[in-house]
């Protein structure tokens, strides 16, 4: 017993002693290791390099006079310039209101057949629909008798006054078919006038019919349709409306503090969601007398050209006018700025190269936008060009990288 005692005491003292020297490290080991870790540069997660960045920054971009010839890159210096303050309103898009028709027929009748279609542009006098009225059809037969009887008179009155001048009739005979010729001028003129009443004094051809023509007053487009075939037309009821939508009205309203800021004849920039890009001119036209007691509001309108129909009617924008008060601001063409990374930015002349600069924008002035902040006056700004800037200054970054 106390033999196999004393053998397994000594296995397990050598067994520690084997483990006490495994867990001591190699110091030239330790080392090594560490001074390969820290060679290894650590890289940016999202694919540029610090580093570079700040190098392209710092070296600015350079360019050749051949480069900036070829890339069209035109250099402004800032300036301060004044410029009038706008007010920016909402507004919706209506008809002009001076060339809206509502289209009705001047007598009942039945619908006999509909010529034209929503949203169709129509010419001055073209006929719309055509109708089957019973006091068309009377005035036509009124008047084809009475064209008759003027005709039978005149010849009566024509061989009246040659016998008379003949001494062959005696003048109360002469006179008596003057009267009756008199009378049939008479009836003439009325059953004539009757039809210029109804509207249907131009069509000879359909005299004694009773078809009624319903025209268009004045060239336009059909924007609402009422007329549906074989139903009553009545002169009350609506039947089309025709628009001239080659100038739109848009309808605003200013708020009682700037009523005093805006005249006639102001200049105004429309701009819409449909065409984020464009901007509409125009100048205001009408300033309500009156306010609205509840909004205390004053409705302003302004006509804007629209010959190419891009602006709908009952379409939401946005107004700016120009109003009679002015300051000094910096002004730049909106091709000067461009987005990178989502910022605006522009760049400027810094030496013999150009440098990316981020700006705060303002408003936008036919074509030129307002600098809020990030230039100063007296720098050169790239107006032109600026996207060769640009691609320049990522394909040297993708180079660093």
């Amino acid at each position: 017993m106390t033999l196999f005692h004393s053998r397994a005491s000594y296995a397990l003292i050598l067994s520690l002693i084997v483990l006490a020297g495994c867990s001591k490290e190699d110091p030239a080991k330790k080392e090594s290791a560490s001074a390969h870790t820290t060679a290894t540069p650590a890289k940016d997660t999202k694919g540029t390099s610090a580093s570079a960045l700040a190098h392209s920054k710092e070296a600015g971009i350079q360019a050749t006079k051949e480069e900036i010839a070829a890339a069209g890159i035109q250099i402004m210096t800032l300036q301060e310039r004044e410029v009038n303050e706008q007010l920016n309103v909402t507004a919706t898009i209506q008809a002009n209101q001076d060339k809206l028709a509502t289209v009705a027929p001047r007598v009942p009748g039945r619908i006999t057949k509909v010529m034209v279609s929503l949203g169709e542009k129509v010419k001055q006098g073209q006929t719309l629909a055509l109708i089957d009225s019973v006091e068309v059809g009377e005035a036509q037969s009124a008047y084809v008798q009475a064209v008759s009887e003027h005709a039978l008179a005149k010849s009566g009155m024509e061989r009246a006054e040659k016998l008379f001048a003949d001494q062959i009739i005696p003048q109360k005979d002469y006179l008596r078919v003057r009267a009756d010729f008199e009378k049939a001028k008479a009836v003439l003129r009325a059953a004539s006038e009757k039809r210029q009443i109804l509207g249907v004094s131009g069509n000879r051809d359909g005299a004694g019919t009773s078809a009624y023509a319903v025209s268009a007053p004045f060239a336009g487009t059909v924007i609402a349709k009422k007329a549906v075939l074989g139903e009553l037309a009545q002169s009350d009821k609506e039947m089309f409306s025709i628009a001239d939508l080659s100038t739109v009205w848009i309808e605003t309203n200013l708020y009682e503090k700037d009523v005093g800021k805006v005249k006639i004849g102001s200049e105004t920039q429309i701009t819409t969601a449909a065409y984020p890009g464009d901007t509409f001119k125009g100048k205001i036209a009408y300033i309500s007398s009156t306010m609205d007691k509840e909004s205390r509001t004053v409705k302003a309108r302004v006509e804007v050209p629209n010959t190419d129909g891009r602006l709908k009617l009952e379409m939401f924008a946005s107004a700016a006018i120009a109003t009679a008060s002015t300051s000094k601001s910096l002004l730049l063409p909106e091709q000067a700025v461009l987005l990178i990374q989502g910022q605006p930015t522009v760049f400027i002349q810094d030496g013999e190269g150009f440098q990316p600069r981020a700006v705060d924008l303002g408003e936008k002035l036919q074509g030129q936008v307002v600098l809020k902040s990030g230039l100063r006056p007296g720098e050169k700004v790239v107006v032109s060009g600026a996207y060769a800037l640009k691609a320049k200054m990522l394909k040297s970054q993708i180079s660093a990288d």
